[in-house]
């Protein structure tokens, strides 16, 4: 009856993410699963492609079959509370269809929506032209906040941006598209000024632009820290502001490991010092026979 206990640990909120999945685990479902974890949320994941990617960029993309990923949604959602969800790579526009469907049938408190159209390195789209329409008329509408980087809000919102003032149209225009919420992205611009527009005020968050190298998967990771702080019960701007500190922290504390552009330390809170050598810890909770108490006859 060892177990009997571990039954009334509560779960902390469960987040689930639905995504592609980067086999140098930097972007996608593994940055996801990470930063929840980090936020002591639990992550959850139906996978929509099977990427082929390193560190230098996305080589190929293998779409998840639309049955097969609504098959994957459908058995999490029947056995475990979604708090939030997190939207990334969709591959096509059937998998799109599929998604907009999932929320409708399950109206999910918080849905976070990054609307991933190309990677930062490689040339393989990660959402067809007929997704992007789809996207755009039918996704955005049934997310609680989207959060286009200026290449994506540009697309979206069909105009070119080019200053802090043009972010800030984008976003009213893509909360006219239907858009409850918008995060702008700047950090590829000269100051790293996201724009957060809820349909009521406009936010300018200002952040110096950090020459790191070591940025694979900020995207993912910063939609999937907002959703896990919505998760555990921020409001919107809350959520957003804390984000975007835990990005620039993670990226700070980022490392390379490969040739191309390193993952974030998302689990930098976590850092623990190697214990010194010669010095070995041991479990004292049942794990090693010298901590079993004695048995008393």
């Amino acid at each position: 009856m060892s177990n009997h206990n571990n039954h009334h640990n509560s779960a902390p909120p469960i987040v689930l993410s639905i995504a592609g999945f980067d086999p140098c685990a930097g972007a996608g479902i593994a940055a996801d699963l990470k930063t929840f974890a980090a936020h002591n949320c639990y992550g959850i994941a139906a996978v929509t492609a099977l990427t082929v990617q390193s560190t230098q960029g996305v080589k190929s993309v293998h779409i998840t079959p639309a049955a097969i990923l609504r098959a994957q949604l459908d058995a999490l959602v029947e056995d475990i509370s979604i708090a939030a969800v997190k939207i990334g790579m969709l591959g096509n526009r059937a998998n799109a269809s599929v998604v907009a469907e999932f929320l409708d049938r399950n109206p999910f408190a918080h849905v976070v929506l990054d609307p991933v159209v190309k990677p930062s390195s490689g040339d393989a789209d990660l959402l067809d032209a007929v997704g992007v329409k789809f996207l755009s008329e039918e996704l955005m509408k049934r997310a609680t906040v989207i959060t286009p980087n200026i290449d994506e809000a540009a697309l979206l919102a069909g105009m070119e941006i080019k200053d802090v003032a043009a972010m800030e149209a984008a976003a009213k225009k893509l909360v006219e598209q239907g858009a409850r919420a918008v995060v702008v992205k700047g950090g590829h611009m000269e100051k790293a000024i996201d724009v957060l527009f809820d349909g009521v005020e406009v936010l300018a968050l200002g952040g110096d632009h950090i020459k790191r190298m070591n940025t694979h998967g900020s995207g993912c990771t910063f939609a999937s820290a907002i959703a896990a702080q919505l998760a555990s019960g921020r409001p919107l701007h809350d959520a957003v502001l804390l984000a975007k500190a835990y990005v620039i922290k993670a990226i700070e504390k980022g490392y390379a490991i490969g040739k191309g552009p390193g993952p974030l330390a998302h689990f930098y809170r976590f850092h623990q010092e190697p214990p010194a050598r010669g010095v070995h810890e041991v479990p004292q909770h049942g794990m090693h026979p010298a901590a079993e108490p004695a048995t008393h006859r």
